[in-house]
């Protein structure tokens, strides 16, 4: 797992999918932190506008350009959704933050040639 997360945390252009309506959020703590050590970060949110004056996109076709790495910090269910759509798009990586996981999204993300981790935090790895 070591070498995955290393792995991981070399690629520089990441997406954070979450909840960003306010700075408590799992989802604005990564992507904050993620900016702060220098990295291009994108946010994955069709409900807010804006994260710290930078625009939200409502889908993975919306950024203007493919991430290296998706971090999912969304319920299972739309997890599930996202991985297919990040396959599709070419993202390597998925880390799932502890809780936006299930067993049919890790298998999803494997069977489509992710490279996958969970039952991490980026940001308790980054602190």
């Amino acid at each position: 797992m070591e070498d995955l997360v290393h792995d991981m945390l070399e690629q520089k252009v990441w997406v954070v999918a979450g909840s960003f309506r306010n700075e408590e959020k799992w989802a604005y703590k990564i992507y904050r932190k993620l900016k702060e050590k220098g990295y291009t970060v994108y946010a994955l949110n069709n409900a807010v506008k804006e994260v710290d004056g930078a625009p939200t996109y409502g889908t993975l076709k919306d950024l203007p350009q493919t991430p290296q790495v998706i971090n999912l910090v969304t319920p299972p269910e739309v997890s599930r959704k996202l991985v297919g759509e990040s396959a599709q798009m070419g993202i390597a990586y998925v880390w799932f933050q502890p809780g936006a996981e299930s067993d049919e999204a890790v298998e999803a993300a494997e069977k489509e040639g992710m490279k996958v981790l969970h039952n991490a935090c980026v940001y308790a790895l980054h602190s």
